[in-house]
C-alpha cells in the first residue's frame, strides 16, 4: 500500500495520509490478539493494525480518497482515523488528529469497564480469558503531552484494564527524540506506581507477539494497566505533506532495521518456502491494486451529506410530567439539581458522577452532590485528581462502553484545561464517526459572579462554549428548569454542558427569589430548545414596547428592571443556548418592535452580541430601534473588591437604565 501511494502520489496526496511502514510488525502482532469485545484507540499511523482487525485495503483507501462509502467517517476525516462498531471486530471509537488526545478517552473506556465490574453491571459471560481490555496506541512524541500524564495517573490510581502501546520511531515530525524528550516512554512510565512497563523490539514479530500475548493475558486476568514500549523505525514520510528527504539524516540506519526482511526470514525458518512467500506478496500486491482502482471509482459525498449526524436524534422533544406538584414545597436551585440527579441514579445503574471534591467528605464545593456518595457508594460518586482534561475527555470512553457520566468542573474559570477534550473528542465524535459514536454525557459548570469571587471564580464562558459545535448547552434561571433540563440531558444521547449560575443556587443575591421553585415531580422533563416567555404582553400600537432576551442571572435583572413597566415589556428566558429557540425570540421582537439582550459576559464579541445581530437581521423590517445589548464591562477579569465587582457586572439598575433608553429611542 505504501509503495502504491508513492507511485500515485499526485492522486492520493490530494488529502493528507501517513503509512505504518516500519511499524507494521508490532501493530499486526497486537491487532491479531484483540477480540470483538475489546476497545481499541489506534492513531493515524496504524493502518497495519486496522488490517489485522479485519479491515480491507479498500476500507482504508475509501477514507484515503475521502469517499462517501468510507466506512469510518463518510469522507469527513483523515486517512487512518478509524471508527468502527462492527460485531466481529474490536470496537474503535472516534479519536481526533490532536496527538495523544486519545489517551484520555481510551482510559475513560477502561474506567468504564472498572466501574461496570465493580458494580456488577457487566456481562458476566465475559470474564477471565475473555474479559475486555482497552488498547491505546500512541507515538513516542505524544508522551510529552500533559494529557498523557493525566491518563497514566488515573490508570495507575484506579488500576484500569488498559494497554498503552507506544510506537517509538525516535521522531516527532522534524524534531528528534534527543531534542524533545528527557527519557523514553518506558523510563517515563516508571514514575507512575502501578503502571507496569516493558520495552521490546517492535521489528521482531515473534518477540512482539509473545510479549504482547503475555501482557494481554495478564490484563484480562488481573485488571491492571501496562505500557509496551516498542522500538521501531519510520521508513516512510511523516505524512504525504512532510517528506522524509526534507529533514531525515538517519534513513540508512532506519532501513537497516526494516521489519520486513526479518519477518520473511522468520517465516522461512518456520517452514514456509520461498515460493509461498512470493505467492503471498504477489497476491497482496494484486489485491491492493484492485482495491485502489475500485476506491478511485467510488462515489464522492454529495453536498447534502454535509448536514447529517451533527447530533444523534433525541427522544426528548416535548415538555412532559408535572412541573408544580400540588402541596410540594419550594426548594432552592441547587437542591433541584441534587434531587434530580439522585432520582436518575436510583433508576439507572449506568449513571455515575465524578469530579473534584464531589465525593463523600464534601459533596461538592457548592454541596451540589451532598449525600450522593453515601447513598450510592464510592464507585458511583467519586473524587478525581485535579485533572479537568481527564474529567471532560474520559466521558467519551465512558459513553462508548454504555455508561452515562455526569461530571463537574468546580468553576467555569477552570474549564480551560478541559476545552481541548471538549472540542476535539467530545463534540466531534458523532459527526466524524458518521453517527456511530455519539457521546452521551453531562458536564456541569458552576458559572458567574457572586459574592466577591474574584478573577478566578467569577467568569462567564458561554461565548467560548457556544462556539464549540456538536454540544448542547443549557443555562437555566431557576430550579424547576434546571431539574427538567438535567432529566432531558440524561436521556439525550448527545453531550450536554449545563451552566449553573452559582449566585442563583441559594437565591442569596437580592432579587433572585424567583430562582427557587416548587420542586418538579420525578417525571418532569423539559426539552432543549424551548424558551420560556416569562413575561408576556399584548401587541400595542399606542405605546412603545420592547422584548428583553436573557438567560441565567440576566433573567432576574430583566424581571426586576421591568417593575412598573410589565405591561410594556416581554421577557424571554432562553433556558438553552444550543439549540436556541429562535422562533419564540423573533415572534416576540416582531410583536414589540424593540429588543434588549442582557448577558453577564462582557458584551464585545460575545454570544449575546451575535444573538443581537441575528435578531436585527431577522426582524429589521419590524423594529423601531437598534437591537441593544448590555453586559459586563469589557475588562480582562472580574476584580476581587466588591465595589469593583459591582461596577464590572450588570445589575437591575443598569438594565433599567438601558431599557428606558431603548423604550424612549
Amino acid at each position: 500500500m505504501a509503495e502504491l501511494y508513492e507511485e500515485n502520489f499526485k492522486v492520493v496526496s490530494k488529502y493528507v495520509h501517513a503509512t505504518s511502514r516500519g511499524h507494521e510488525v508490532i501493530q499486526t502482532a497486537l491487532g491479531m490478539q484483540l477480540l470483538p469485545q475489546d476497545y481499541a484507540y489506534p492513531y493515524y499511523r496504524d493502518d497495519s493494525m486496522l488490517l489485522s482487525f479485519g479491515c480491507t485495503p479498500k476500507d482504508l483507501m475509501l477514507q484515503l480518497l475521502a469517499k462517501k462509502d468510507d466506512p469510518f467517517s463518510g469522507g469527513r476525516t483523515y486517512y487512518s482515523h478509524p471508527s468502527l462498531r462492527d460485531d466481529d471486530k474490536p470496537k474503535v471509537p472516534h479519536q481526533s488528529s490532536a496527538t495523544g488526545m486519545q489517551a484520555i478517552p481510551a482510559t475513560g473506556a477502561a474506567m468504564g469497564f472498572w466501574y461496570k465490574e465493580s458494580e456488577k453491571i457487566t456481562d458476566g459471560s465475559l470474564s477471565g480469558a475473555e474479559a475486555p481490555i482497552v488498547v491505546c496506541s500512541l507515538g513516542d512524541a505524544s508522551v510529552t503531552e500533559g494529557e498523557i500524564a493525566e491518563a497514566f495517573q488515573m490508570a495507575a490510581l484506579k488500576q484500569l484494564p488498559i494497554l498503552y502501546l507506544i510506537q517509538d520511531n525516535g521522531w516527532d515530525i522534524s524534531a528528534n527524540a534527543a531534542e524533545t524528550r528527557a527519557q523514553d516512554a518506558f523510563e517515563y512510565a516508571k514514575g507512575f506506581h502501578g503502571l507496569e512497563a516493558i520495552s521490546i523490539d517492535g521489528t521482531d514479530f515473534i518477540e512482539s507477539y509473545t510479549e504482547v500475548q503475555k501482557v494481554i493475558k495478564t490484563i484480562r486476568k488481573e485488571r491492571r494497566p501496562f505500557l509496551v514500549h516498542a522500538k521501531v523505525p519510520l521508513l516512510n514520510h511523516h505524512t504525504s505533506g512532510v517528506r522524509m528527504e526534507w529533514y531525515r539524516d538517519d534513513l540508512e540506519e532506519a532501513r537497516s532495521r526494516d521489519p520486513y526482511p526479518k519477518i520473511r526470514k522468520q517465516l522461512l525458518d518456520n517452514g514456509f518456502t520461498e515460493n509461498e512467500l512470493k505467492e503471498i506478496e504477489t497476491s497482496a500486491s494484486a489485491e491492493v491494486r484492485k482495491d485502489y482502482e475500485d476506491a478511485l471509482k467510488a462515489e464522492d459525498p454529495k453536498p447534502e451529506d454535509l448536514f447529517t449526524h451533527d447530533f444523534a436524534p433525541t427522544p426528548i422533544t416535548e415538555e412532559t410530567g408535572t412541573r408544580s406538584p400540588k402541596g410540594a414545597e419550594k426548594v432552592v436551585m441547587v437542591d433541584c439539581a441534587l434531587f434530580g440527579i439522585e432520582e436518575l441514579m436510583k433508576k439507572h445503574k449506568e449513571c455515575l458522577l465524578y469530579g473534584q471534591d464531589v465525593g463523600g467528605r464534601l459533596g461538592g464545593v457548592f454541596r451540589e452532590a451532598a449525600t450522593l456518595a453515601q447513598k450510592f457508594g464510592d464507585n458511583r460518586v467519586f473524587n478525581t485528581p485535579i485533572q479537568e482534561a481527564f474529567i471532560v475527555g474520559s466521558t467519551v470512553g465512558m459513553s462508548a462502553v454504555g455508561l452515562k457520566p455526569i461530571v463537574e468542573v468546580q468553576f467555569a474559570d477552570y474549564i480551560w484545561p478541559g476545552l481541548n477534550q471538549l472540542f476535539t473528542e467530545v463534540s466531534r465524535s458523532c459527526y466524524l464517526s458518521n453517527g456511530k459514536w455519539p457521546v452521551s454525557m453531562i458536564l456541569r459548570v458552576p458559572i458567574g459572579a457572586y459574592g466577591s469571587g474574584g478573577p478566578y471564580h467569577s467568569s462567564s464562558v458561554e461565548s467560548i462554549v457556544t462556539n464549540i459545535r456538536g454540544i448542547k448547552i443549557a443555562y437555566p434561571s431557576n430550579g424547576a428548569d434546571l431539574k427538567g433540563l438535567i432529566k432531558a440531558a440524561y436521556y439525550d444521547p448527545n453531550p450536554v454542558v449545563i451552566l449553573e449560575h452559582k449566585g442563583l443556587y441559594w437565591s442569596k443575591v437580592p432579587g433572585t427569589k424567583g430562582a427557587t421553585s416548587v420542586e418538579p415531580a420525578e417525571d418532569y422533563v423539559l426539552p432543549f430548545g424551548k424558551a420560556w416567555l416569562l413575561q408576556e404582553i399584548w401587541k400595542q400600537e399606542d405605546v412603545e414596547t420592547a422584548t428583553i432576551v436573557s438567560y441565567g442571572m440576566g433573567v432576574h435583572w430583566a424581571m426586576n428592571a421591568t417593575q412598573g413597566l410589565r405591561d410594556r415589556v416581554e421577557v424571554v428566558d432562553l433556558r438553552t443556548l444550543h439549540p436556541l429557540d429562535e422562533e419564540t425570540i423573533m415572534k416576540s421582537v416582531k410583536k414589540t418592535g424593540k429588543c434588549l439582550v442582557v448577558t453577564e459576559e462582557p458584551s464585545n464579541n460575545s454570544f449575546a452580541r451575535a444573538l443581537s445581530g441575528k435578531i436585527q437581521e431577522e426582524c429589521f423590517q419590524f423594529i423601531d430601534a437598534p437591537v441593544m445589548t448590555i453586559g459586563s464591562e469589557n475588562m480582562p477579569a472580574i476584580p476581587l473588591n466588591s465595589t469593583l465587582e459591582q461596577t464590572m457586572i450588570p445589575s437591575t439598575e443598569k438594565v433599567r437604565v438601558k431599557l428606558e433608553e431603548l423604550l424612549e429611542y
